[in-house]
């Protein structure tokens, strides 16, 4: 990182109206928080179980609750670093108007983003849901099903009961990802942090707010597809980058 880096970004984000923040696996790679697809990586150490395996198959629920249980993925537990906390102190001052996660550990809610500010176009793993009729469960209050080994249904409904992440093969969230697009395409600068943006439907975010006129702005220690669409690209940690933004806000 730069002088420059800082105070090209610092402006960028100065002279906005409203700044959509969009993340990925790289804010939270700085708390501690392994990302999916680099070697050493979530899907490198374990495979993931596809949602239709988890309908269908007991076994394969068994052994996603053991993965929660025992925080084999390690999604959860970490704390929030510089980087979530400058997110959080921008949405407060009012200029980010919301921040599209593709991460499910929590932390921007953790770092003080109000949840109804948060958009989880991948859903969250800290906590569980109803596959069927939606409604909320607190691991812990789970656990002792898990223990009895219990194949764990809701209590309203009798539907399966999941965590709340989105798997591989399941439907994204409709609503999370209408609201998605919409503050996309209001932004006037779409600010991408750590994310490798090769996801879809999410990665295909900063497309919609360019079209509509947006400024573009990615920071992520490797390249993107992206790169050359954007008005500005910075190669570099998050955490530090940030913090010196907020020093020239």
């Amino acid at each position: 990182m730069t002088e420059t880096d800082a105070k090209n970004l610092a402006h960028m984000i100065q002279v906005a109206e409203r700044v959509v923040v969009f993340t990925g696996a790289g804010i939270s790679t700085e708390s501690g928080i392994p990302d999916f697809r680099s070697p050493g990586g979530v899907w490198s150490k374990m495979k993931p179980i596809m949602f239709q395996d988890f309908v269908a198959s007991r076994d394969a629920r068994r052994e996603a609750w053991t993965r929660v249980f025992n925080k084999t993925a390690g999604w959860t537990g970490a704390e929030p670093n510089a980087g979530h906390y400058a997110v959080a102190k921008l949405v407060e001052a009012g200029k980010v108007t919301s921040v599209i996660t593709q991460n499910v550990d929590n932390l921007h809610q953790a770092s003080g983003v109000p949840a109804d500010k948060v958009i989880e176009v991948h859903g969250n793993a800290s906590y569980a849901k109803c596959l069927q009729c939606g409604k909320r469960y607190e691991f812990e209050a789970l656990r002792h099903r898990w223990e009895a080994d219990e194949d764990i249904t809701c209590m309203f409904c009798t539907g399966l009961v999941k965590s709340a992440t989105i798997s591989f093969g399941q439907a994204m969230p409709e609503a999370e990802m209408e609201r998605a697009t919409e503050e996309a395409l209001l932004a006037d600068l779409f600010l991408v942090l750590g994310s490798s943006l090769v996801v879809y439907p999410a990665a295909g975010l900063p497309v919609v707010a360019k079209k509509a006129g947006s400024r573009l702005a990615i920071v992520n220690r490797e390249e993107t597809d992206l790169d050359p669409y954007a008005d500005l690209v910075l190669n570099t940690d998050i955490g530090p980058l940030m913090s010196a933004v907020m020093e020239r806000l």
